[in-house]
């Protein structure tokens, strides 16, 4: 080949990212693919760069024999004795072919061979640097949409913010830019698919880290997000110096520090709390901004039972009982909340019909539940050959059935607890 291609590969390689020795394997095999449809199929060939010349070469191995039968499978002694002075009967020795021999198909199969070397090197890079970016945020271009589905431009790959990961009361159109946490990334027919979401509380926490720089340095520490995207979050903070206020770093001068995080949000109520060791303190602390008067723990339920004054009860439940559920999300805690009154009528025996009524109603709701999730728990158990402890979180984080797995991620499986055994077998059986 009189085209050097020392050139050539040094600019792609730079063009492409893609490593120098990766192109010249291709061009090797593109050549010796080439070499074998030329000269047929049961030769033995063989493909060398040689850099300081800039050209493949291509090497026909022959057997050194008295009287050659078959030109394309064995040489002369004579011959043999022009191209190595030290050959003998019975050896292999190369015989260099003339690269010129090769018609414009030979180098149409070659070109394609290549083509298809750098695409594989590119996706692999490209899956390689996503791969590493899991749980962390990256912004894109929205190019398309595709059955409810947001198609995401990131300039070397693809993200997908599926429907289930986009916050409801948001809205976007072809250009914008877009922001979105890594969940996992895809091997596709056409490249690497990245995974986002807008609704993963890994969203949120990585938000505040970028805005708060003393989470980024380690003082204050994330220890939980809990969020209802977008209506309202609780976020629990702690300090490792006790010379600085965690939630009052997270707030900002102002509230300008969470306001960042509230606006990239579109308007999510965001409830910053203390984290506490002790667990009735933190359930407390998550149930601001309501007052509370005492907490009795059940370690064996794993609930508790929170005692409010009166007035404070519809702002310890929430619109919709959504700070007692974002709060029992967070805590990891069961909690129901009464008021004064009606603990002090259950002392004394004294249950108002209505109360008596409302409380038999809760306990058949909560006996229906348990069976429901517990038959979920079986279900789930026998269906993907998982443990019992396994099922029981996936159904508890309301992955219930089988088909609700269909999309579940590695990453929601490991944030779940989920063992690596099982995890694997939860992959296969979705896949």
């Amino acid at each position: 080949m009189s085209l050097n291609l020392s050139h050539i590969i040094d600019q792609v390689g730079k063009d492409k990212g893609i490593d120098k020795n990766i192109l010249i394997e291709a061009l090797e095999s593109a050549m010796l693919k080439a070499a074998e449809k030329r000269f047929g199929p049961n030769k033995v060939i063989e493909a060398h760069y040689q850099e300081e010349m800039g050209e493949i070469e291509l090497f026909l191995f022959k057997t050194v024999v008295e009287e050659p039968e078959n030109p394309d499978l064995e040489i002369s002694f004579e011959q043999a004795r022009e191209l190595d002075p030290e050959a003998a009967l019975g050896d292999s020795i190369g015989v260099k072919l003339d690269a010129r021999e090769f018609g414009r198909i030979d180098a149409q199969t070659a070109k394609q061979i290549i083509i298809q070397k750098v695409r594989e090197a590119e996706r692999n890079i490209v899956f390689s640097e996503y791969s590493a970016k899991k749980g962390e945020i990256i912004t894109g271009i929205v190019q398309r949409f595709e059955k409810g589905d947001i198609i995401v431009d990131l300039g070397r790959a693809e993200a997908v913010l599926p429907k289930k990961e986009q916050v409801r009361r948001e809205g976007y159109r072809q250009g914008e830019r877009i922001r979105g946490v890594v969940l996992d990334v895809k091997t596709e027919a056409k490249g690497p698919q990245v995974i986002i979401s807008r609704t993963h509380p890994g969203f949120l926490i990585k938000l505040f880290q970028m805005e708060v720089p003393e989470i980024y340095e380690g003082i204050v520490e994330i220890m939980g997000a809990a969020r209802e995207p977008g209506d309202r979050a609780k976020i629990a903070v702690a300090s490792n110096n006790s010379d600085v206020d965690p939630v009052g770093a997270c707030v900002g001068v102002k509230g300008s520090r969470v306001q960042a995080v509230v606006q990239e949000l579109k308007g999510e109520k965001i409830d910053i709390v203390h984290w506490a060791d002790e667990p009735a303190v933190f359930v407390k602390n998550t149930l601001s901004p309501a007052q509370i008067a005492r907490v009795i723990v059940d370690e064996t339920e794993h609930a508790m039972e929170v005692i409010v004054p009166d007035d404070q009860l519809s702002l310890a439940i929430g619109k919709k009982g959504q700070n007692v559920r974002l709060a029992a999300k967070l805590t990891g805690w069961r909690i129901d909340i009464r008021t004064e009154s009606e603990s002090k009528g259950a002392k004394e025996g004294q249950l108002t019909p209505e109360e008596a009524l409302r409380k038999e109603v809760e306990a058949a709701g909560v006996r229906e539940e348990k069976e429901r999730a517990e038959a979920s728990v079986k279900e789930l158990e026998t269906a993907l050959g998982i443990s019992r402890p396994s099922a029981a979180l996936l159904v508890g984080a309301g992955y219930a059935t089988r088909e609700s797995l269909a999309e579940i991620t590695r990453v929601t499986l490991y944030e779940l607890g989920i063992n690596d055994d099982d995890t694997e077998l939860i992959l296969s059986a979705v896949k």
